[in-house]
């Protein structure tokens, strides 16, 4: 029976493969058919019939002159009123030192330590910590790491400083930009947002020019990054011939909560130490060194409905301690989020075979009544190339794997990701986007897709071109994981025992 089924798969495949080749190629068939259908007709034209067709346009000089002045006068409109192209230069991924290292039972152990959650808690943690698809490398503060822990502004500010200043650094060193070019500065991290900001602390650290255009978004959760990717396009239309950096963090010392409400303690479990630097400019002259092409961007905001606007929420507990709840309903919430991201990005992305049937199972259902007939779920794989999901935890991915229908080598760097850097929030996107340039894949003019969910409740959507190919051996700065790509991919346990003593 299992091998008829998979013969009965395998034809299905082979036949949606036909389809999406005939449909993709129907122009060159249709231009084919007129070229042979046209090519008789061609041949027996003679000379007194072309002088024919010059005399007609001869007769009617003024109104080829103005359709010609139309034209004219459409293609420059046109040319004048098209988005500026926005390129992506390169990005660097902050990797912490081993002094920051936090293994499980680390972790565990720093929780015990400072006395103040329960039994049922600590257990509750560990649980939590051995289900989570996390690995032994992760990274965390060292305010965190002491004993006790001390958070405080000053170690806020210490970390906030190590990853931005990190990553900039590496991003500058790799294009060779100069900090005095750089026009527009849009930062990004939810939970700590100190006085002056942390565009701020970037201005006066690389001494940016007195009109630079700076931005610092604070409390938009983890799909943030992918909002200052949007928010620095918009502006690169309006600013010309100038360069964008765009740093994602989350600063973590000063958010590891430290309560017993359950809801709160997910996210102290999960997010991890890191961040990202990304140049963008609208130079044409840069194309040529670029890596990639930014196509499109996306975004989704289900705010207007009250459960999922408190479906992530940074409040007080019942003792006064901070945190950021999660609700029971996040999952189905994200899910209705991305459905609707989705359906804007649909027809923008896919090709017309994809459209096609999308429509017929739209009409079937909605207009012939078929009520046997299922939703067609659009297969995204015939779009993109590379997919990068917001590594929010395993849940998110399952949920995601198992809704577009993608394959484990589609979901591999999102879960190494989550497995070698833990939540990083709104930088996980670019740690996923360098394993793959790591590991060889990205070819010239593919296309990948990042896609991010964050508080609010929002689905943001990123869809870039690879303007060349990427050789790994020259991304060794930046990159955080050249030096041990090959140990990668590894396979995650559905359950890993955390051992405290």
């Amino acid at each position: 029976m299992t091998s008829t089924n998979n013969a009965d798969d395998h034809r299905l495949r082979q036949l949606k493969r036909l389809y999406h080749l005939a449909i993709s190629n129907a122009l060159y068939l249709i231009f084919i058919v007129a070229a042979v259908s046209l090519a008789p007709r061609i041949s027996r034209l003679t000379l007194s019939d072309i002088a024919a067709v010059q005399d007609a346009l001869a007769a009617n000089l003024p109104l080829v002159i103005a359709l010609l002045g139309a034209l004219t006068v459409l293609i420059t409109a046109y040319l004048m009123r098209r988005p500026r192209p926005v390129y992506l230069l390169d990005f660097a991924c902050y990797k912490p030192g081993p002094e920051h290292v936090v293994t499980r039972e680390t972790f565990m152990r720093q929780s015990a330590a400072t006395g103040v959650f329960t039994d049922e808690n600590l257990a509750f943690q560990r649980k939590i910590l051995e289900r989570s698809g996390l690995g032994q490398g992760t990274y965390t503060p060292k305010a965190m790491l002491r004993s006790p822990p001390n958070p405080c502004m000053a170690e806020a500010r210490a970390e906030a400083e190590a990853v931005m200043f990190g990553a900039i650094d590496q991003v500058l060193a790799k294009t060779g930009v100069k900090a005095r070019d750089i026009g527009i500065v849009v930062v990004n991290c939810s939970l700590f947002n100190p006085t002056p900001s942390h565009s701020a602390m970037i201005v006066n650290r690389y001494k940016l020019r007195k009109d630079v255009a700076s931005y610092n978004l604070g409390g938009m959760g983890c799909s943030a990054g992918l909002i200052s990717i949007d928010l620095a396009k918009q502006l690169l239309q309006v600013h010309r011939s100038t360069y964008a950096l765009v740093v994602s963090m989350e600063i973590m010392t000063l958010n590891w909560y430290r309560g017993n409400n359950r809801s709160m303690l997910m996210t102290s479990c999960l997010f991890r130490m890191g961040g990202a630097a990304v140049l963008l400019t609208n130079r044409c002259t840069e194309r040529r060194r670029a890596k990639y092409q930014l196509l499109h961007t996306v975004r989704t905001h289900r705010g207007s409905d009250d459960r999922a606007y408190r479906c992530v929420i940074q409040e007080e507990d019942e003792a006064g301690f901070v945190g950021v709840a999660l609700s029971k309903d996040l999952m189905s919430i994200a899910g209705d989020a991305l459905r609707a991201n989705i359906t804007t990005l649909g027809p923008l992305v896919l090709p017309l075979s994809e459209q096609l049937l999308f429509l017929a199972s739209l009409v079937g259902r909605k207009i012939f009544g078929v009520k046997n007939m299922r939703p067609y779920i659009p297969d995204f794989k015939t779009a993109f190339d590379h997919f990068c999901i917001h590594a929010g935890g395993r849940a998110v991915l399952d949920t995601i794997e198992k809704n577009l229908e993608l394959s484990s080598r589609h979901m591999e760097p999102s879960r190494m990701t989550l497995y070698r850097w833990g939540n990083t929030s709104s930088s996980s996107l670019w740690y996923e986007l360098a394993y793959t340039e790591a590991k060889g894949r990205v070819r010239k003019g593919h296309r990948s897709w990042q896609i991010a969910f964050g508080s609010g409740f929002k689905c943001n959507s990123a869809v870039w071109r690879a303007l060349r190919t990427i050789d790994p051996a020259k991304e060794k700065c930046g990159n955080p994981w050249v030096e041990e790509i090959d140990q990668f991919p590894v396979e995650v346990p559905k359950v890993e025992k955390v051992t405290v003593a």
